[in-house]
């Protein structure tokens, strides 16, 4: 591949995380600086948002280089700590061409009150996800207890890889859902959001 070449396809990933990241500042998705956003690259290497950004108002240099491994290309880059997660599912599945994680108040709020899964059932929109043809059926979303040791969390999440079409939650904290690209990644995840929208007023109903 030339340089050239490369280089257009860098902008191209670049451009793909900054417009999800607007996107998902819209619903509300990623408050503060929570959140992060990636994109796998030709070469085999991952762009991802930089530590600490708002991603809703990210800028080209928000946007850094990591290997399979989570560390940054660029000495200096910091990623986020939860990289990790990021580059587990990558290596867990070749299709898979982005990643994306956020922190609602509906995945929040339903985490902390949820079991081991939250269970999606008899909606319409359950069909954006992979292998999901009617509403007549269920989907479970696992839930994952929060652990600030990123490694440690991915031996928890490794068992249930390829048995998550819908993604997963990390309990109080945010959702994880990826696909074969950023377009498809985000329609699963606004699917999920609405769905966990959905569920949360369920209850508020006492349904």
């Amino acid at each position: 591949m030339d340089q050239m070449t490369k280089t257009g396809l860098w902008v191209d990933a670049v451009q793909d995380i900054i417009a999800a990241g607007r996107r998902m500042d819209r619903f509300g998705w990623v408050p503060a600086t929570a959140g992060n956003i990636s994109r796998r690259l030709p070469d085999g290497r991952i762009a991802i948002t930089r530590s600490g950004g708002h991603k809703g108002f990210l800028a080209p240099d928000g946007v850094i280089e990591v290997g399979m491994d989570g560390r940054a290309v660029q000495p200096g880059d910091r990623p986020s700590a939860e990289t990790l997660l990021h580059c587990q599912l990558y290596a867990h599945d070749p299709a898979i061409g982005a990643v994306l994680h956020g922190h609602s108040v509906a995945s929040t709020v339903l985490s902390m009150a949820a079991g081991d899964a939250i269970t999606l059932s008899d909606y319409e929109v359950q069909k954006v996800f992979a292998g999901q043809t009617t509403h007549d059926a269920s989907v479970r979303v696992p839930v994952f207890d929060n652990d600030q040791d990123i490694a440690r969390l991915c031996t928890v999440v490794a068992p249930e890889l390829g048995r998550m079409p819908a993604g997963y939650v990390i309990r109080g904290h945010g959702v994880y859902v990826w696909g074969a690209t950023m377009d498809v990644a985000l329609a699963r995840l606004e699917g999920l959001e609405f769905l966990l929208a959905c569920e949360l007023e369920k209850r508020k109903l006492g349904r």
